[in-house]
């Protein structure tokens, strides 16, 4: 796994390798060229989309979370290696596949991911709809309703309409009260 501006690095040197080559003007060269102004732009694809992230996608839509978790795993460092939106993703993804086992951990990536932001709406929809569903176990029903809300409006093609009802529906019938301080009326011992 490369650094994020190694990237960039060997993309300007394979694209000043290709304008090498363009000056040479043998006839093989020109086509080599613009192979390495091909490849030059793999590179500069690459520092956009990180590679392990889109093999960590394409295991989620395989329903496979055990190999989406073992591509996540191999970016080492998250900060240095991935861009701030896909530092969102990378804690997007690991939410998803951890809120399996651990609510407490995946409440944690969700929040980092919110905050470090997604590009696609409905990402963003969904990781407050997750973190919602983890704020009402954990009996939290104020903030769960808050994210709720803000899923919804999020929401603009109605992808997520009938998990909002189903997860609005368990709020109504359970009778959670909102906040937990005791009771005024609790007698003493």
């Amino acid at each position: 796994m490369f650094n994020k501006y190694i990237k960039i690095v060997l993309s300007i040197l394979v694209f000043a390798l290709s304008i090498q080559q363009f000056i040479n003007g043998a006839v093989g060269s020109i086509g080599n060229g613009i192979m390495l102004i091909l490849l030059s732009l793999v590179f500069v694809f690459l520092f956009f989309k990180n590679e392990f992230l889109i093999l960590a996608f394409f295991q989620l839509r395989k329903q496979n979370l055990d190999g989406a978790n073992r591509w996540l795993n191999r970016i080492k460092n998250p900060k240095s290696a991935l861009t701030t939106k896909q530092q969102g993703y990378y804690n997007y993804l690991k939410g998803l596949i951890i809120s399996q086992e651990n609510m407490n951990q995946a409440e944690k990536y969700f929040r980092t991911a919110i905050s470090l932001g997604l590009n696609m709406d409905h990402d963003l929809a969904m990781a407050k709809l997750n973190l919602a569903g983890i704020l009402f176990t954990k009996r939290r029903k104020i903030e769960a309703q808050k994210l709720l809300k803000e899923a919804q409006d999020l929401d603009k093609n109605g992808m997520f309409n009938d998990q909002i009802k189903m997860m609005k529906n368990q709020m109504k019938k359970t009778n959670i009260p909102n906040q937990h301080f005791g009771r005024n009326n609790m007698r003493r011992r």
